[in-house]
């Protein structure tokens, strides 16, 4: 699924602290993929729809290097990427066998794939950060995925980071971490979001211009009114 130009560019706009706050009011507590850190510090916030990737624990028969060249691989997961979407990695929480190395990142980012997220980790960090490629995950470790996991399939339901993913749901991935936005919250994130962040832009204001918390965070029926006449003088 290819995202809309005007989506991706307003959830660029939300963070995901915001994004969990808005969808917690909703009853969604569970959406913030645990072991989800910026490989590099400063990446720029990115969106995109999941392609969702698949590993169990491995099996002495089937983690291989030989699997690698069998029609169910990473390998030949990669080549079904989409160009736009964000590959989400179930490892398990596996941390100590790399799920992909500098040779795959750099294939998928030639593919176009915006990020790779995993619970898991990397190997080849120094060549895997010289593709370009944005990467989540949980650290890094020199042995390959078969010396912990078999990988299994792409393109269905995973937990990645104790959070269920499905394909297509959106992703949006900053410095907190990623988190998974289930498509038919979309639209709440996309009505509410923006007004959430101007309104806690608007907050941090008063508490550096020397505002106390109680009644403004949260608001108070005088704090609301004074926000509401601020925001009516705000450009369109």
């Amino acid at each position: 699924m290819t995202l809309p130009f005007q989506t991706v560019e307003t959830l660029r706009r939300i963070s995901t602290a915001t994004i969990t706050t808005v969808l917690l009011k909703k009853g969604l507590r569970n959406v913030w993929m645990r072991g989800t850190r910026p490989l590099r510090p400063g990446q720029p916030r990115l969106v995109g729809a999941a392609f969702t990737l698949r590993f169990v624990p491995a099996r002495e028969d089937l983690a291989t290097p030989e699997s690698w060249s069998k029609p169910i691989s990473t390998r030949t997961a990669i080549e079904a990427m989409p160009a736009g979407c964000i590959a989400v990695v179930d490892a398990m929480g596996i941390t100590d066998a790399g799920i992909f190395g500098d040779i795959l990142c750099a294939r998928m980012f030639k593919r176009g794939v915006t990020a790779l997220v995993t619970d898991g980790v990397l190997r080849d960090v120094e060549g895997a950060l010289g593709t370009g490629l944005p990467i989540w995950c949980d650290g890094v470790a020199a042995p390959p995925s078969v010396a912990g996991l078999t990988f299994v399939n792409w393109g269905e339901p995973i937990g990645c980071g104790g959070v269920a993913v499905f394909p297509d749901d959106i992703i949006v991935a900053d410095q907190d971490g990623a988190v998974v936005i289930p498509q038919a919250f979309l639209p709440v994130i996309l009505e509410e979001g923006e007004e959430q962040e101007r309104m806690e832009g608007w907050i941090v204001n008063e508490v550096n211009n020397g505002a106390a918390l109680p009644g403004l965070y949260p608001m108070n029926a005088e704090t609301k009114a004074r926000y509401a006449e601020w925001k009516s003088r705000q450009p369109k």
